[in-house]
């Protein structure tokens, strides 16, 4: 099951100070606002997005029907469409997304460990 392009939502104590760091890796600026607390850092393929006070964990993020770029991908699944299949196979979800609705959704889940999973589809 194709779930989308990869980041890792951290949950960030002070946003200037993280971007500086990352940046320091070789990540820069692909999207997000600094004077709204966000920022996504990109470097190659490798996405990192930057949350100052809006969750309390880090999160792992899964985009369905985009690329790295945030390109859509034709023919991708739909969140529904992984929703469906993650519950047919016993998942439990957090947060479901409304199978009546088409478009932008997310999904939550929690792996064993107890690590945060979004699944959030913005096309």
């Amino acid at each position: 099951m194709e779930i989308g392009a990869f980041s890792v939502s951290l949950a960030v104590k002070d946003i200037h100070a993280s971007r500086d760091f990352y940046e320091k890796l070789g990540f820069t600026q692909f999207g997000g606002d600094v004077d709204h607390h966000y920022l996504i850092m990109k470097n190659g393929d490798c996405l990192i997005g930057l949350f100052q006070g809006m969750f309390e964990k880090n999160i792992l993020t899964f985009n369905p029907k985009w690329d790295s770029n945030a390109q859509t991908i034709a023919g991708a699944p739909d969140v529904r469409d992984i929703q469906r299949a993650l519950k047919s196979q016993g998942v439990t979800l957090l947060e479901e997304a409304d199978e009546a609705t088409s478009g932008p959704a997310h999904i939550t889940l929690e792996d064993p460990d107890g690590n945060a999973i979004l699944i959030d589809q913005h096309v």
